[in-house]
C-alpha cells in the first residue's frame, strides 16, 4: 500500500493534484471534502457534531483501506502547523498505514494567497466541493484561516524521507503529479 497525504492551505490544489496523481498511478483519491460535504448535509462542519462525524468517517475509511489489498490511496488535508492536534492527527494516520506495512508519502503544496483566491473559484473545485459554492463565504474563510494559522511548514521542519514540498503556483496539476511520481521513483 502506498498512502499519500497531500496537504497545504485552502485552494492550493490538493484535490486537483490528487486527481492527477490518482489517474497517473491508478489509485483511489479521498479528498477531505468528500467527508466534510457529506456531513454538512446534516451538521455544519464547524460544530462539535460535524467534526465528530467527519473524524469517524475518515477513521473508518482509513482502517478499512489500510488493511485492504488496494495498491494505493490518496488523502488531502488542511494541516495547521501551529496546531498540535493536527500534528498528532497526521502522525496517527501515518502510523496506522505504516503499522499495516504501508509506505507513506507526505506531499506539501504551496502557492501565494492571491493565486489561491483565484483557484477558489475554479469550476473543478466548485463541482467537487459543494460547501465552497458560496464563494464569498469560502474566500472569507480562506483569508481568515491564512491570517490565523500557519498552513505551510517552515524550512527543515519536516524531516521525513518520503516528503516533498512543491510550489505549484506555476505548475499544472499533471506536472505536479509527475513531479511526485519522479521524486518517489514510482
Amino acid at each position: 500500500m502506498k498512502f499519500f497525504i497531500i496537504f497545504g492551505p485552502q485552494a492550493v490544489g490538493k484535490m486537483t493534484v490528487g486527481q492527477s496523481l490518482s489517474k497517473l498511478l491508478n489509485i483511489k483519491l479521498f479528498h477531505n471534502h468528500m467527508s466534510i460535504d457529506f456531513v454538512s448535509q446534516f451538521f455544519d462542519y464547524g460544530t462539535a457534531s460535524g467534526k465528530r462525524l467527519v473524524a469517524l468517517i475518515r477513521q473508518e475509511i482509513f482502517e478499512e483501506v489500510s488493511k485492504s489489498d488496494l495498491e494505493g490511496f490518496i488523502f488531502t488535508y488542511l494541516w495547521g502547523f501551529d496546531l498540535q492536534s493536527d500534528w498528532d492527527y497526521i502522525h496517527s494516520i501515518t502510523e496506522l498505514f505504516e503499522s499495516k506495512g504501508g509506505q507513506v508519502y507526505w506531499v506539501e503544496l504551496e502557492a501565494s494567497v492571491e493565486e489561491r483566491l483565484q483557484r477558489n473559484r475554479t469550476a473543478n473545485r466548485l463541482e467537487h466541493k459543494p460547501t465552497k459554492r458560496d464563494v464569498e463565504r469560502s474566500e472569507k474563510d480562506l483569508i481568515t484561516t491564512y491570517e490565523n494559522h500557519r498552513l505551510n511548514s517552515n524550512p527543515g521542519e519536516i524531516t521525513r524521507s518520503n516528503y516533498i514540498k512543491i510550489n505549484n503556483m506555476n505548475m499544472s496539476p499533471d506536472e505536479a503529479a509527475q513531479k511526485i511520481r519522479n521524486e518517489f521513483n514510482l
